[in-house]
């Protein structure tokens, strides 16, 4: 324990480092209005370390104590910030009681280091006392509520006035010490203490549980989850379905004293700094050398630009043979289009939705894990194991209180949720995701508990048809899905097993000769397939970088066909509603980011019709795609998108649209 003069140092060098180098923050808090809050001041472990490694070493190895200390520094800090305002810049700040240490550790040694960095499930005992962090996903968020933090005390024997903290481990009680803590030359020794009247400092407290991410752990491992305090101006900053890095003191807290259960110690991590990733979700590094990479892919394709555009299709999901139109449909549900927020407030969604009814064989569930490892953030789940609470929120009572614990769809906000064996979910369950596929939110009202909760995430299904698929009915009765789920899709291609000897000999050659194509293949060759890295790379940089604007013809011709299919579809009033309108510029949006542009071509609305086309079925106006599961890769694309346009733009003049 160190002694009263070197805690008197070691608070003078912090209240300096304060001073040198956060005075910004520190000169708001004093103009901030309200002198009962609680305020953080941020500051850089990384600066902390160059500045001052002794302290930073401390921090580290005896962070309760230091964080402490470091508070106090930050009211001397304040109060010089006060002294340096009256004095220099003839304003007068407001004294504050409460500021708060908030070490961010982004970028300093401690993030490279497994010990101090460990995953959630590798959390041990030697984590215990030192400046941890985690990273993880929010899956449940309690009530905020009060606590008392800290008293003053009195000894009656020789007056020493000293406080008290809450022992977290011991729910939050004050234990009396079991003799005076006074560190005079003669010891005091008394044992009773009485408490100061109005010395009582009460804290917001909010537990939240944060859960390692699944797609980082191997095949058969559960992922564990941790307890998380977040206390004063941390609380209410999360909610269910965020990303988060918290850094703060490993302890512990004894578990609910239940019947015919035994008593133990959980791990419980108090937090001092929370960083949200969701903007950042994706930890891929593309550098410069990369971006070059790509504008020279593009300028090597200038005059055959889906020649290129091929190439990068190839690279989904290269295991299965062909199936162009399902790879351009994957391809432009992951880019997807630009969010649209008029001007009353009200934002169309910019996430594409795509779902897959083929018969069995056909390759549906491949695309679906592919597709989750294109994807930054992905949950995948089954119909058959999803219930409407696992896939929205469940509400669940722990210790006596009510909490909602995020499911797959909350999860996965930002990112992909993949819903195999649609059809297995019950009409109840089905309906849930109604709200969160267009709204891309989900009100919950339970237990008590009423919020909305973000579900901004890409729903990718597979299904199977209902019996033998019958290509004279519609969707709807084909499948069992309702009219409002099934217009909600922007994608609904359908992979029929048709008898085709050509076919069956071609893809049986292509998966017998897969073994010697992996062993052949060099990955930095991006004209003829993109490895996986490479396009993961690929569709965060497009998605990031290219906000495209649609052009008057390419308006032009979307209105017109959208209009043409109001008119001539009657079989399939599910699909043609003003939903397959937005369907079409969204797609259009993706597919100019797929070939690197920020303008919406004639090329882009028609490739999005040719999509739509695809699941038409029964009221396709161009029959030229044919079976989905049948579309192969062209040898010559933009010969072959020549004819089709020729096609589509002859039915619309012939119908007096275009």
């Amino acid at each position: 324990m160190e002694s009263p003069t070197q805690a008197a140092e070691n608070i003078e060098s912090m209240t300096e480092f304060l001073v040198k180098n956060y005075s910004d923050q520190l000169r708001d808090i004093s103009l901030s209005s309200d002198p009962k809050l609680h305020y953080p001041l941020f500051i850089e472990f990384a600066e902390l370390v160059d500045d001052n490694p002794y302290l930073a070493r401390q921090v580290y190895s005896n962070p309760e104590q230091y964080l402490r200390h470091f508070d106090d520094s930050a009211i001397l800090a304040h109060k010089i910030a006060l002294e340096h305002m009256k004095k220099f810049e003839n304003k007068v700040g407001i004294e504050k009681r409460f500021i708060h240490i908030r070490i961010n550790t982004s970028g300093s040694p401690l993030e490279r280091s497994s010990d101090t960095f460990p995953s959630i499930g590798r959390v041990r005992v030697k984590h215990r006392g030192i400046l941890l962090m985690l990273k993880g996903t929010v899956i449940r968020s309690g009530a905020v509520k009060m606590y008392e933090g800290e008293r003053m005390y009195l000894c009656r024997k020789c007056k020493h006035l000293f406080p008290l903290f809450p022992e977290l481990e011991s729910i939050n009680s004050i234990m009396k010490p079991p003799f005076c803590p006074s560190q005079r030359s003669k010891s005091c020794e008394g044992t009773n203490f009485d408490p100061v009247d109005d010395t009582v400092t009460r804290h917001d407290y909010q537990e939240i549980k944060i859960q390692e991410n699944t797609q980082v752990l191997g095949v058969g491992v559960i992922p564990r989850s941790i307890l998380v305090v977040l206390k004063d101006d941390l609380v209410d900053n999360v909610k269910a379905g965020d990303d988060v890095v918290v850094s703060g003191i490993l302890t512990s807290k004894w578990s609910h004293d239940l019947k015919d259960v035994r008593c133990d110690l959980e791990p419980m991590l108090i937090a001092n700094h929370v960083r949200r990733t969701n903007e950042l979700k994706s930890e891929l590094d593309i550098s410069d050398e990369l971006i070059e990479k790509f504008k020279n892919f593009w300028s090597h394709f200038r005059d055959t630009p889906l020649k290129g555009r091929n190439a990068i299709l190839r690279g989904i999901c290269p295991q299965v043979f062909g199936l162009f139109t399902v790879k351009l449909a994957v391809a432009l549900t992951l880019i997807g289009g630009v969010q649209h927020v008029d001007a009353s407030g009200t934002k169309v969604r910019g996430e594409s939705h795509l779902l897959l009814i083929g018969d069995p064989g056909t390759g549906k569930s491949q695309f679906l894990k592919f597709a989750a490892k294109l994807s930054n953030r992905a949950v995948i789940t089954t119909g058959l194991g999803s219930t409407s609470a696992g896939l929205t929120v469940t509400a669940v009572k722990d210790g006596g209180e009510w909490m909602l614990e995020a499911g797959a769809l909350v999860l996965a906000d930002g990112g992909l949720c993949c819903i195999d064996e649609f059809d297995s979910m019950r009409e109840h369950d089905r309906a849930t995701i109604h709200e969160a596929m267009e709204q891309q939110s989900i009100s919950v009202a339970k237990a008590g508990l009423v919020t909305t909760l973000s579900t901004k995430t890409i729903v990718f299904g597979a299904t199977n048809p209902k019996g033998q698929y019958d290509p004279d009915q519609s969707l709807s009765v084909n499948t069992a899905l309702s009219g409002p789920l099934l217009s909600r899709f922007d994608i609904v291609l359908v992979l029929l097993d048709t008898k085709n000897p050509e076919w069956d000999a071609v893809v049986s050659s292509h998966i017998l000769a897969e073994v010697q194509i992996e062993e052949g293949r060099n990955v930095d060759d991006l004209t003829t397939i993109w490895p996986l890295p490479m396009l993961q790379r690929y569709i965060h940089f497009v998605k990031r970088n290219f906000r495209p604007v649609l052009s008057k013809e390419a308006e032009e011709i979307i209105s017109n066909y959208y209009r043409l299919q109001r008119r001539s579809s009657k079989h399939n009033a599910a699909r043609t509603t003003v939903r397959m309108l937005e369907s079409l510029i969204r797609l259009a949006q993706a597919h100019a980011r797929l070939m690197f542009r920020n303008e919406v071509t004639r090329l882009d609305a028609i490739t999005a019709i040719l999509c739509i086309e695809s699941s038409m079925t029964i009221s396709a106006i161009v029959d030229s795609m044919g079976n989905a599961l049948h579309s192969n890769f062209s040898e010559e694309p933009d010969q072959e998108y020549a004819k089709q346009e020729k096609l589509i733009l002859e039915k619309l003049r012939g119908d007096d649209i275009y």
